[in-house]
């Protein structure tokens, strides 16, 4: 009898045919209730992130072997829970690098020179010819970016900012190297102090226990007068409410986002705002990126199914 797996949505056509030589295959679960009714006779499962794989999931698949995470991050599952009952848990890293580092760079250029503002006018006919102070942005070169978080997504950004002349400074809970940091042109700086002195903030951590609103009110109220925030990590780790208020008051340059607080839910405060930019999460949203991460979610069912381990576990 063939193992049986659960996949939660359609993915690319060669990844499902992968799978179907290998496993009974079922596609399409939306939402906690019909993951349950799904899982119970499956061995394995491909979930997306906005997939709440939690106690009661798992309690519902007494089959299980393995959940795999078709994204970087697993905050949406309870990764601690799975492992005591002996259930794999992967993701795919990496492979998502380059293209969220080249989506978040998008956004800094689109908030820094209002690009959807000034595509909106044009589209609208109110384009009448040059004008000395028409969308004017903010100038890169010379400018200070400051990091947060600098693991693969961070060093990718900074490898960018090079090139348009910025200084580059970062913060991370342990410290890379002297020779990262050179390689990188990047120095090391308080979160604080970041903040205070950085014309563009840019997020890059993982959601956890610590990074949790990380930017919380209070560190809002620090960032330099005239700043743009943009975050490609996740929406918890910034405190909306206080960065819509900086926004509003207009004490903030810009911000951009590719990651909510309770998405796909967005704060309609933030669909007001003329100087935010607003992305649906599509930071990995590259054919080449989002396949290969198909692929490697696949391979890791495989894997653990044909009775070896996990090729990316996150445990």
């Amino acid at each position: 009898m063939k193992y049986k797996v659960l996949l939660t949505h359609e993915l690319f056509p060669e990844v499902h045919e992968k799978l179907k030589n290998h496993f009974e295959m079922e596609i399409g679960a939306e939402g906690k209730d019909e993951i349950i009714r799904k899982i119970r006779d499956k061995d394995a499962i491909l979930c997306f992130l906005r997939d709440p794989i939690d106690r009661e999931v798992i309690d519902s698949a007494p089959k299980l072997k393995i959940i795999s995470n078709y994204a970087v991050g697993y905050d949406n599952i309870d990764v601690e829970y799975a492992k005591s009952k002996g259930i794999y848990v992967t993701n795919t890293p990496d492979l998502l690098t380059e293209a969220t580092a080249d989506l978040t760079w998008a956004l800094i250029l689109a908030v820094a020179r209002r690009i959807v503002e000034a595509d909106s006018f044009t589209r609208a006919g109110k384009f009448k010819g040059w004008e000395a102070g028409l969308f004017l942005g903010m100038e890169l070169n010379g400018k200070r970016i400051g990091i947060v978080g600098m693991g693969r997504i961070g060093k990718a950004v900074a490898r960018r900012a090079r090139g348009f002349g910025l200084e580059i400074v970062y913060n991370k809970r342990q410290r890379l190297s002297p020779d990262e940091e050179k390689k990188l042109s990047a120095r090391f700086m308080d979160l604080d102090e970041l903040l205070q002195t950085s014309h563009i903030i840019t997020i890059h951590t993982p959601l956890t226990p610590e990074t949790n609103n990380l930017i919380n009110r209070e560190r809002i109220y620090k960032i330099k007068e005239g700043a743009i925030l943009i975050n490609t990590a996740r929406g918890a780790v910034v405190d909306e409410d206080a960065l819509i208020e900086r926004l509003e008051k207009g004490s903030l340059f810009g911000a951009g986002f590719d990651v909510y607080r309770g998405e796909p839910n967005i704060n309609p405060k933030l669909l007001k705002l003329k100087n935010v930019v607003l992305l649906p999460h599509i930071g990995s949203a590259t054919t080449e990126t989002r396949l290969a991460m198909a692929n490697l979610a696949a391979d890791n069912i495989i894997a653990v199914l044909s009775g070896g381990k996990p090729i990316t576990p996150v445990w």
